[in-house]
């Protein structure tokens, strides 16, 4: 019974050591930081792989990113609508040290605007510079 103790106490003073030297923790900045310049990309100039990537999960939503040739391409996606007329608006983009976050809003379709009863799959992909930061969308 005394060994089985010491073992026991071994296991959880490891698991302790390992804890505290296996977590790296950093606050994630709130704050408002410097504005990124970005584009919002047109289908036809997505990259194919990304498209593809797109295509597989557009039906739920999607917060993608991908890195080509000194871009960064962030999509954000809202999965799958009964109606056509909606459209996404990037209300804004910025970074901190560590982070950028991509503001974006789903919106329905104008009141005015003929609508069908089709299903659609609404996204934006926007486009920037490549920067090796975490990306949040929000």
């Amino acid at each position: 019974m005394r060994e089985l103790s010491r073992a026991a106490l071994t296991g959880i003073l490891l698991a302790a050591v390992l804890l505290q030297t296996a977590c790296s923790v950093w606050k994630m900045e709130k704050e408002p930081g410097e504005e990124v310049s970005y584009t919002v990309v047109d289908k036809d100039e997505i990259p194919e792989e990304l498209k593809t990537q797109i295509e597989q999960e557009k039906t739920k939503a999607m917060m993608l990113t991908y890195a080509d040739r000194g871009y960064l391409y962030a999509v954000r996606g809202y999965g799958k609508q009964k109606t056509s007329g909606y459209s996404i608006e990037v209300r804004r983009c910025y970074e901190t040290d560590r982070v950028i976050y991509i503001e974006t809003d789903l919106l329905g379709p104008e009141k005015t605007e003929a609508i069908t009863e089709t299903e659609t799959y609404p996204y934006v992909v926007i486009k920037m510079e490549y920067r090796n930061r975490q990306v949040v969308f929000e």
